[in-house]
């Protein structure tokens, strides 16, 4: 195991590789969530109702998202990770400036216009994380990549915050969505100084190796269940954003709750995200296990979701308590795409990294009809309650069957 000294980690960790991914997921969080905290003044400001009419966008943001991963994903494997940082970070950028003149747009319906653009910013948006997170692990040194990666979702969940202050201190949703593709266009410029990954460029020159083969997954039994297993682990992440903390004033009148602000709910949950994302890669490199670190803020999480919906939570605080609470339990999100980086071979690991997490982004549409489809015979606690024993159940069982990798060499062919 190669030793570093404080100096080397420190030059290696604030490379310029390290940085910029950690930007560009910033912006990526940033535009991702901003929907989900202008929702409810934007449709109110275009006259459409924000419960029906905020579904139906969300679900074409998460399946643009689905769509996106996929394309992306093997183009990172085809044709190299830098051109797809540079083509997602376009079109999610322009979208989200498109998006800011809505209230000028007069032609069609508007709920489909905003989906549509939704879909477009989903789509761009879901090449940005997974190839970031392919690029960082395969530039940086074994004992070092759990803490690289670390640091890009830590400072680059900080994108939540920033869009809940921005919006604020904005006064305007239009201006959040003008930022948010200002911010995607100049983050393109400071993507022009990155090198490509050597690990890529060497199976690159191989002719004779297949890359971005999406449908591989799918015939080789092996391969298939890691797949699966990889996408299990990170239902529970958002099954908590996409239930429990975008559709929060749901729960408030049942909990006896006058209101709850979701943009306030996103607010403590991704400031306390950041945290655990920081923390999640050093406590791996304590444990000198991804599979342990997982397991406990698996478990912490459980906790605190059993906390609130069944503990009594009855004020607004005391909900964003346990958004926070939940937010630090599900600071695991780096850990778990580089898990799934390092589960495949350098000619599919874009393709999987950056599939994985956005199927799983996917996943929340399925999840919220499970949710409606249980509320139509509960309530909309125990509703919540039934599809988190579902998706926990399932993390569970993945994150204790699947290979531990943290000592695991990334050149290898799959």
């Amino acid at each position: 195991m190669q030793k570093f000294t404080r100096q080397e980690k420190i030059k290696i960790l604030f490379s310029f590789p390290v940085i910029v991914a950690a930007l560009g997921y910033f912006v990526d969080i940033y535009d991702l969530l901003l929907f989900g905290i202008v929702r409810v003044p934007s449709l109110n400001d275009l006259h459409l109702n924000p419960d029906v009419a905020g579904t139906i966008i969300i679900n074409y943001q998460m399946v643009g998202l689905l769509l996106g991963g996929i394309l992306w994903g093997m183009l990172g494997d085809k044709k190299g990770r830098l051109s797809v940082l540079f083509g997602s970070i376009l079109v999610y950028s322009l979208a989200n400036i498109a998006c800011g003149f809505l209230p000028q747009i007069n032609f069609g319906d508007k709920v489909m216009v905003y989906a549509i653009l939704r879909f477009i910013a989903g789509f761009g948006l879901a090449g940005e994380l997974g190839v970031g997170i392919t690029l960082v692990s395969e530039s940086l040194p074994k004992e070092l990549r759990a803490l690289g990666t670390s640091m890009v979702a830590g400072f680059g969940i900080l994108g939540a915050v920033v869009v809940e202050l921005t919006v604020e201190l904005a006064g305007s949703w239009t201006t959040a969505y003008f930022i948010g593709g200002f911010l995607g266009l100049t983050l393109l410029f400071l993507r022009v100084s990155v090198s490509e990954s050597l690990i890529f460029n060497v199976v690159k020159a191989n002719s004779d190796v297949k890359r971005g083969n999406f449908v591989s997954f799918f015939t080789n039994k092996d391969r298939f269940f890691r797949y699966i297993k990889c996408i299990s682990i990170g239902l529970p992440i958002w099954f908590c954003i996409g239930i429990l903390i975008f559709m929060a004033n749901q729960f408030a009148p049942e909990m006896g709750i006058k209101s709850i602000n979701p943009g306030k709910a996103i607010l403590w949950t991704y400031l306390f995200a950041a945290a655990g994302d920081f923390s999640s890669g050093f406590i791996a490199q304590k444990l000198k296990s991804r599979k342990k670190t997982m397991t406990y803020f698996l478990i912490f999480t459980i906790i605190g979701v059993v906390l609130l919906l069944f503990s009594g939570t009855n004020s607004e605080n005391k909900y964003y308590f346990f958004c926070a609470w939940i937010g630090l339990g599900t600071g695991f999100w780096a850990l778990f795409i580089t898990l799934a980086a390092e589960q495949f071979g350098t000619n599919l690991r874009s393709t999987a990294t950056t599939t994985i997490p956005n199927i799983v982004r996917g996943m929340v549409p399925i999840m919220l009809f499970a949710f409606d489809f249980f509320k139509q015979n509960t309530s909309v606690i125990n509703a919540a309650a039934l599809v988190a024993v579902i998706v926990f159940g399932i993390a569970l069982y993945s994150v204790l069957t699947i290979e531990e990798t943290h000592h695991k060499d990334l050149d290898f062919l799959d």
